[in-house]
């Protein structure tokens, strides 16, 4: 107990997060044993294919964290996602990838001119610009899955394996470790958590919010579209409202892993805990045969939950 009072308020929730996950490997463990005898929990090539599921959620809650950490949400995911996806297999050959990427960018570029310059509120500004996207895509494959496929190269970074370990755990490994760079060796990542501290603050003192905010956005973008490349070549073609699962469970994970939802403070190392959390959590709501509207309310419960957590304390501290 005097170990966990000595602790930070970063790393609290981090510490807290990953006792969930060791409770979720117990009871998860503990049912399959009891009703079919195996624990699959348990087994490493198990646990390699929820990481490699799990990697496509890493990336997009890499991308909202950042956001995040400015006080923002970024809810043009879903259909930035998708359009990523649709773009890449459109194109194809070499420069399917770079275009599933720059769409991202140029969505997230959008959205940072709205939110940085015309002010308005970024979770009515993205929630729109998705809808926009949606409009786009449906306009562009009339309304239908395009037919068209992933590349070789998109099936290899999502589906294939280096020395049994998938090769899209290798991908969220090099977008973790950007992001992380990011936040803790670069002025823009200080920047970022001064600016989700008080805006004004941060602008008095010389800091360029405007580019801050439109920065955030782009990364959150590329984010978005790195995760739809790979999903296109994990199911080998894009297809509509694939992006739309991933919402509300990279928010949670965000949440979850301790950044607070009204900015400023957090570190990715508990967003990382919290995707895996969430992936664990999902995965043995599976094996319970939990529908996905049970999941849906589980996550939108654990953000709701935190979210008064966090205003209660801001309007203390405040």
């Amino acid at each position: 107990m005097n170990f966990y009072k000595s602790l930070d308020s970063d790393t609290k929730p981090i510490i807290i997060a990953l006792g969930f996950v060791i409770m979720i490997l117990i009871v998860g463990t503990i049912y399959t044993l009891s009703t079919q005898g195996t624990a699959p929990l348990l087994r490493p090539s198990y646990v390699l294919q929820q990481l490699q599921v799990g990697s496509f959620l890493g990336i997009v809650a890499a991308g909202m964290m950042m956001v995040i950490l400015l006080g923002h949400i970024d809810l043009s995911v879903p259909w930035t996602l998708t359009a990523a996806a649709m773009m890449a297999t459109t194109v194809g050959g070499p420069m399917a990838i770079p275009t599933g990427i720059a769409v991202g960018l140029a969505v997230g570029l959008f959205n940072g001119l709205g939110v940085a310059y015309l002010r308005v509120p970024s979770m009515i500004f993205t929630l729109g610009v998705d809808q926009v996207m949606r409009g786009l895509m449906v306009a562009h494959t009339g309304g239908y899955a395009p037919d068209t496929d992933a590349t070789p190269l998109m099936r290899f970074l999502a589906a294939e394996k280096i020395a049994g370990v998938p090769v899209a755990i290798f991908v969220w490994i090099a977008v973790s470790l950007v992001i992380a760079l990011i936040l803790q060796r670069t002025g823009f990542g200080r920047s970022v958590y001064a600016t989700g501290n008080r805006e004004a603050a941060a602008y008095l003192s010389g800091i360029r919010t405007k580019r801050v905010i439109i920065g955030s956005f782009m990364l959150s973008g590329a984010c978005a579209g790195i995760a739809g490349v790979l999903l296109a070549g994990y199911s080998s073609q894009a297809y509509q409202g694939m992006g739309n699962p991933y919402l509300l469970p990279a928010i949670a994970a965000v949440v979850l892993g301790g950044t607070r939802i009204l900015g400023g403070r957090g570190r990715y190392l508990g967003t990382v805990v919290g995707v895996i959390l969430i992936v664990l959590l999902n995965s043995v709501l599976s094996i319970m045969q939990m529908p996905e509207a049970g999941r849906q309310i589980i996550y939108g419960s654990v953000i709701i939950g935190m979210l008064l957590v966090y205003g209660r304390n801001q309007a203390v501290t405040s």
